[in-house]
């Protein structure tokens, strides 16, 4: 990375954004590449709102959703730094609204660490009936005028964890909601207020909130979908679990909490943690697979080409939010759009690509240096599905329909979902010639990495997959797979339907 190319990228980046709305049909999109301390680059593009004519502007109030995730987390490791908590303490002994608790008694407890990293136990729902609430997004949301419960009553003074903590990750909005409480009950001090005095206005966000007030309301994007080729504005939805997806915040804003990241804790107006705090955050402390992507304190962390890399991303009805930085280069970028879109992270992942000078990934695959290895093939293909956890599993379900199959296509190793997001399959290139069981895979201008684990007998046992979570699955006879048991289905009430309009024709005959 040189400063000439960082240049020539900002003469680019125009075209760069607009070819990616015009690519993916985005309403609004507004961008910020960060160097060191300074904004370098912030620009709008299309509308904020479509009624209105509105044009996105780098004040452009936009939801960030999951980002407010990484907020949450630095809130309270300001209080860890006074010494108030352990990271590996029982969040139980902290918290005084309600209790995190297995139905087990006899379950290890829950820890802030377990929290911050998705691996609690605790699913994507409270409880099965969420599933059902698709208007308020699984019961994340409250309508506009509803009143919005207060986590005590939310969780009805417990929440109960899936699995033990420490067995399995998953992501857990409410896991982050607990954090959330865990700041109120530590400090004494209301969430959003704590949250304002303590890390956002000593960072100069003065026109950055949990609320819609009027720090942003003015400046306010609407949310947008795409059906049938037409943009539907979004209902606003108010959301309950506040320190896992709810603030408010803009380009313009967003560039100083950014420079805070890349400049230790604190940037030109105050700071808000000690340095050594503020690295440990971003250093591993789960990890799937050491080839995948790993967890920090909030933070997902990765390498691109040898460059640390710490991002979250986020996502609410109609909008969708990209922040990644590398703090070794002194390099971040914000990216923010008025819709609900999986590409938006590929987009700002490959702007901070281009800006560290690393070759776009999907002109980087296939490597030409790499041998594929066909005498594996029969080994690594098959089914592969989750462990136990309706509610852990939720995600999983979601993308890969609840089972993933390895299979050739086109003389390539290829992934592909049951239902979802890659039913139709990606291709996965080996990436690592002394390791041939590391792969990678492209969707939506995105990395997938895919890494096979051999159990002890030298089988392949499991498969790990980041890029779309940090989720296992484990191989599963073709028997008890779901497609052959789906297949076995349909060509059984097939065969009855054949068999009973055969015996109709002999009826007649």
């Amino acid at each position: 990375m040189t400063q000439e190319t960082i240049d020539r990228v900002l003469t680019q980046a125009d075209e760069i954004s607009i070819a990616a709305m015009n690519e993916h049909a985005l309403p609004g999109l507004a961008v910020g590449i960060i160097q060191g301390g300074r904004l370098i680059y912030a620009k709008g593009f299309g509308l904020a709102d479509a009624n209105e004519g509105k044009a996105v502007t780098p004040d452009t109030v936009f939801r960030i959703g999951s980002i407010s995730k990484t907020f949450t987390t630095i809130g309270l490791m300001q209080l860890w730094e006074q010494g108030r908590f352990g990271l590996d303490d029982p969040v139980n002994d902290y918290l005084k609204a309600y209790r995190v608790q297995h139905r087990d008694p006899q379950a290890p407890p829950v820890t802030f660490r377990h929290l911050m990293t998705h691996t609690s136990g605790i699913g994507e729902f409270r409880r099965v009936s969420d599933l059902l609430d698709f208007r308020r997004l699984f019961a994340l949301g409250a309508k506009e005028g509803e009143p919005v419960p207060v986590l005590k009553d939310y969780y009805g003074g417990r929440l109960t964890p899936e699995l033990y903590p420490g067995e399995k990750w998953a992501y857990a909005n409410h896991g982050f909601a607990t954090l959330g409480q865990l700041v109120e009950d530590i400090s004494g001090e209301p969430f959003e207020e704590y949250m304002l005095e303590h890390v956002i206005e000593p960072l100069g966000m003065f026109h950055t909130d949990y609320l819609r007030s009027e720090r942003v309301r003015d400046q306010l994007a609407h949310g947008y979908q795409l059906k049938r080729g037409k943009l539907a504005p979004v209902n606003y939805l108010e959301i309950v679990v506040r320190a896992a997806g709810s603030i408010f915040s803009s380009v313009n804003e967003m560039a100083k909490y950014v420079a805070a990241l890349l400049g230790g804790g604190k940037n030109e107006h105050g700071a808000i943690l000690k340095p050594e705090t503020l690295r440990m955050m971003m250093e591993p402390h789960y990890q799937v697979d050491e080839r995948l992507t790993a967890m920090g304190l909030a933070f997902w962390l990765e390498k691109l080409d040898g460059h640390r890399v710490a991002w979250h991303g986020g996502g609410w009805a109609g909008f969708t939010s990209a922040m990644l930085v590398a703090p070794d280069d002194g390099l971040g970028v914000v990216m923010f759009t008025n819709t609900s879109t999986l590409a938006l992270f590929g987009i700002a992942s490959g702007l901070l690509r281009r800006l560290l000078d690393i070759p776009n990934l999907a002109s980087s695959l296939p490597r030409t240096d790499i041998l594929e290895t066909p005498h594996l093939w029969s080994e690594l293909c098959g089914f592969y599905g989750p462990r136990k956890g309706f509610m852990t599993n939720a995600r999983i379900w979601m993308i890969f329909g609840g089972e993933a199959e390895v299979f050739v296509q086109g003389n390539h190793l290829a992934l592909r979902s049951l239902a979802g997001l890659i039913r139709k399959g990606i291709t996965m290139y080996p990436v690592d010639a002394a390791d041939p069981l590391a792969f990678q895979a492209v969707y939506e201008k995105q990395a997938i990495s895919i890494a096979f684990k051999r159990n002890v007998a030298g089988q392949i046992e499991r498969l790990c997959v980041d890029g779309i979570g940090l989720h296992t699955l484990y191989k599963r006879p073709k028997s008890e797979s779901l497609r052959f048991r789906i297949t076995a289905v349909l060509g059984g009430l097939a065969s009855l339907i054949v068999a009973a309009l055969g015996w109709r024709k002999l009826k007649k005959g």
